[in-house]
């Protein structure tokens, strides 16, 4: 009783569900990254150099690469702390992109035709560095164990449907308590560039619980905001003491910031005339271009953005949704796999650049970004989120200290 009673009375402290949703995009989560170091400077300035972004998230969702991401920032180390700060997420892509993804020829016809015929032949990278990797920091961690709440779509390919992988669902159902590495593995395991991803989870005894034969999450929700707060709702539904402050997809009740890995709409690849003469094989690959994994994960992202904008607006909360994204992306900038230090470089300016253009949304009729007037920069929209994060997390620990001091 006595912690329930506790739970309820945080729970009095807060206010809003604070989201941060990472979408899927290979090196290109460069760009996201950037932004992360800038907001996670920002609550530092206001609350010392100690505090990360999980302190201030209830919960962070990530696809793909943002997956990997989510990993990296909500796992616990052993003082029970990020693994990684916001800061160290550049360094991280720089030091291990080019092993994730080694460039095996200079691009060009040649280049062309040589990653035409291994895409055909089998994936394009066979993970393994990956594999080691996550599985190397992370070692026996499980879903459970993050130190927030974590959402990461995976798609089972056995199945054929959406495998969600979130904190408090591990706690409630062991079967779905998957080590993290696993976890992370699958999200990113995007068709024809990695293998798909078979693993189980067992019991205690080591008796198989369930098994999951896993790929990209981008095939499920390449932009996982809405998947966020639908676990949100769902908590909810469960009567999750943690979510008591809340109704069911009460916008109002949330701060959502959604960061994308950046798309090349503007670039205009390809159009009606060309693709009316593609068959299979040139919808998968069309030079340097992948057609149908740009179209399916493209449409996946804006439909999200979209159906997200006009939800917030309908309860007119707006400025309680943040969405940052690129869509002029050109030439290997686009790619998700060109991990060559010139162009990991153009990334982070990329991102940097992104800091100084305007809040902007998506035009429902055109799937444009366009300028939101009167709410200045990027830079400056993260700002007044930390702010507004930095306090729901003060009234929080007041509402603690109160609990505590009775």
């Amino acid at each position: 009783m006595g912690n329930i009673k506790n739970a309820c009375s945080a729970a009095m402290g807060k206010k809003m569900v604070t989201v941060l949703s990472i979408d899927g995009g290979g090196v290109r989560g460069l760009i996201p990254g950037t932004i992360l170091a800038f907001l996670e400077a920002q609550l530092q300035k206001l609350d010392g150099e100690s505090v990360r972004l999980v302190d201030y998230f209830d919960v962070v969702a990530g696809t793909s690469t943002g997956g990997l991401i989510t990993t990296m920032i909500t796992a616990p180390n052993s003082n029970n702390r990020p693994f990684y700060a916001a800061k160290d997420i550049i360094p991280f892509y720089l030091q291990h992109s080019p092993n994730i993804f080694p460039q095996k020829n200079s691009g060009g016809l040649w280049g062309s035709v040589v990653n035409f015929m291994g895409t055909v032949a089998g994936p394009k990278y066979d993970g393994k560095y990956l594999h080691s990797l996550l599985e190397g920091f992370l070692g026996e961690i499980k879903v459970h164990q993050t130190l927030t709440m974590v959402v990461i779509p995976t798609f089972d390919i056995k199945l054929l449907q959406p495998i969600i992988f979130s904190t408090y669902e591990a706690k409630r159902d062991i079967s779905k308590d998957a080590l993290l590495s696993d976890v992370g593995i699958s999200t990113s395991a995007a068709p024809t560039y990695f293998p798909a991803h078979y693993f189980e989870t067992k019991d205690s005894q080591g008796k198989v619980l369930r098994s999951f034969n896993l790929i990209d999450g981008g095939v499920a929700a390449n932009n996982p905001t809405l998947v966020a707060m639908s676990q949100v709702t769902r908590e909810v539904l469960v009567q999750n003491q943690d979510f008591v402050h809340v109704k069911a997809m009460d916008c109002s009740k949330y701060l959502v910031i959604s960061l994308g890995t950046g798309s090349a709409k503007q670039e205009y690849k390809y159009n009606a005339s060309t693709a009316s003469k593609w068959g299979m094989l040139q919808w998968l690959y069309d030079g340097a271009n992948m057609p149908l994994m740009d179209s399916f994960t493209q449409a996946s992202g804006d439909m999200v953005d979209i159906h997200a904008t006009i939800l917030f607006q309908a309860l007119d909360s707006e400025q309680n949704y943040l969405r940052i994204e690129a869509d002029d992306l050109e030439g290997n900038a686009a790619s998700v796999d060109i991990s060559t230090e010139e162009n990991m470089k153009k990334l982070i300016q990329i991102g940097q650049d992104l800091l100084k253009k305007r809040v902007s949304r998506v035009n429902l009729d055109t799937g444009v970004y366009e300028e939101v007037k009167g709410e200045g920069t990027n830079e400056e929209a993260l700002i007044r989120f930390a702010k507004l994060l930095s306090d729901e997390r003060k009234a929080r620990q007041v509402a603690r200290s109160a609990e505590n001091a009775s």
